[in-house]
């Protein structure tokens, strides 16, 4: 079996230059391959149509397993955020533009998006530039000049020719692309390419992210504010994890922000910023029990120290040493709760923002 790959193709009576389109076959649809020929397939579908294919257009049965296996292992995963397709774009069994495709979900799709992973944007680009050979450099080891002439001894020194050789620069890092591991309305799971798509965040908070990227917007609680013009007059409080518009880093977030709304203002304000850290996915939103009631309440994940392990197959990152940071919130106070309260490796360990502070607008 063999299923089609493409959008939409047909299956023609030869192969020839000239021929008759037998009938039309869509994306997913399998096919029971009757004959083999060079770059076409002669195949027949489940209404006894027969015709020829060509083999590009289509998956073997090993890749689509591999993709039903995806989808089985995946499937009660927890959802680290919402995106929105940009366009048509297929899923990928492996992070890369290389790896094999399959199912082809159309613009503007909302998929749920599971992991994120880094792979090289040009694979074989990258390959070429790791072969070209090192250029020695003067003064390395086993590369001892030859001992000078008395004459070149005796006279002055002067300022040696500039050496095109050794002042080549050693080639730059191979480009990175950013992967997110998604699932679909149908349940069908896949790497899609995270520059084709946009998480999905409120666009009440979405201008204050101030030269960074929103990874992620949670809903933590909501007040109510009689002049607002929200739905019963709720106005919800985010939970944002954002990262630094960057390809290719050890880690899914270096931010954590809170945005509380003020009744007094009628405005989104900071009321709880926790950077420059290593974060990983997914966060977790919950409700916690305390003397003082029941409190939202979020989780983070962050490395116990250094050492992080990147899948050598996926591209995924995880720390080999994972914490769990927990907070709570009180009207719009954001305090970090146990049962780890060890201080955290960043540069400041509180991101707590006096109350009333209003973000900054993003730069236009």
């Amino acid at each position: 079996m063999v299923y089609v790959s493409v959008r939409t193709t047909y299956l023609h009576d030869r192969v020839a230059p000239v021929s008759n389109r037998v009938c039309e076959v869509v994306n997913g649809q399998p096919l029971q391959v009757l004959e083999h020929a060079k770059r076409f397939l002669r195949v027949q579908t489940d209404k006894n149509e027969m015709g020829w294919i060509e083999e590009r257009a289509v998956i073997d049965e090993q890749t689509y397993d591999g993709f039903v296996q995806l989808g089985k292992l995946h499937k009660d995963d927890p959802v680290a955020a919402t995106a929105t397709l940009r366009d048509d774009l297929a899923m990928h069994l492996l992070p890369g533009r290389e790896t094999p495709r399959f199912y082809l979900l159309a613009g503007n799709a909302k998929v749920q998006l599971l992991a994120r992973a880094s792979a090289l944007k040009n694979p074989a680009e990258a390959l070429a530039t790791n072969l070209i050979p090192k250029i020695e450099k003067p003064g390395q080891p086993g590369k001892s000049a030859p001992p000078a002439s008395p004459k070149t001894a005796a006279e002055p020194k002067t300022a040696a020719a500039p050496n095109p050789a050794a002042a080549a620069e050693a080639p730059e890092p191979p480009l990175m692309e950013d992967w997110w591991l998604a699932r679909d309305a149908q349940g069908r799971v896949g790497w899609l390419l995270a520059s084709r798509l946009d998480v999905d965040v409120p666009d009440e908070i979405g201008q204050y992210a101030e030269d960074k990227r929103i990874v992620g917007a949670w809903v933590l609680t909501k007040v109510t504010d009689a002049d607002s013009d929200t739905p019963d007059h709720q106005v919800p409080e985010y939970l944002t994890v954002l990262d630094p518009l960057k390809a290719g880093l050890p880690f899914d977030y270096d931010e954590v922000r809170v945005f509380t709304w003020s009744i007094k203002h009628h405005r989104y304000e900071t009321g709880f910023r926790l950077h420059p850290i290593k974060g990983y996915l997914p966060v977790r939103v919950f409700t916690q029990n305390t003397p003082k009631g029941n409190l939202p309440a979020f989780s983070i994940q962050i490395a116990g120290n250094n050492d992080v392990r990147t899948d050598a197959a996926t591209g995924i990152t995880r720390p080999v040493t994972p914490r769990t940071i927990n907070y709570d919130m009180l009207d719009t106070q954001v305090k970090r709760i146990g049962p780890d309260m060890a201080p955290l490796p960043v540069v400041h360990e509180a991101g707590e923002i006096p109350a009333g502070k209003k973000p900054a607008a993003k730069k236009h």
